[in-house]
């Protein structure tokens, strides 16, 4: 599902537990984000955390960012069973 978030296009491609949420994502979605491939939002606490992520042909690549590595960023960076979303970011 696209989504636009400070006019930057996003593909939404999970929503776990409702943990997309357009207005906080905006507040916290800055131009540090926009060379990512990819967004991932979640919520501890009450409180949003995002982290980008990457493939490896981009720039910005490298272990701690690799796309391939979210599953383990879930399970052991994040709260147990916590909200949240991942979208990609679409490029025109």
């Amino acid at each position: 599902m696209e989504k636009i978030i400070n006019g930057i296009k996003f593909n939404l491609i999970k929503d776990y537990r409702d943990g997309y949420d357009k207005e906080e994502i905006e507040n916290k979605l800055t131009d540090y984000f926009y060379d990512y491939d990819y967004v991932v939002g979640d919520w501890s606490y009450g409180k949003l955390r995002l982290k980008g992520f990457c493939k490896k042909e981009n720039k910005k690549f490298n272990k701690i960012n690799d796309y391939n590595n979210l599953e383990n960023y879930l399970k052991n960076e994040c709260a147990y069973d916590c909200r949240y979303f991942v979208m990609e970011k679409i490029n025109d």
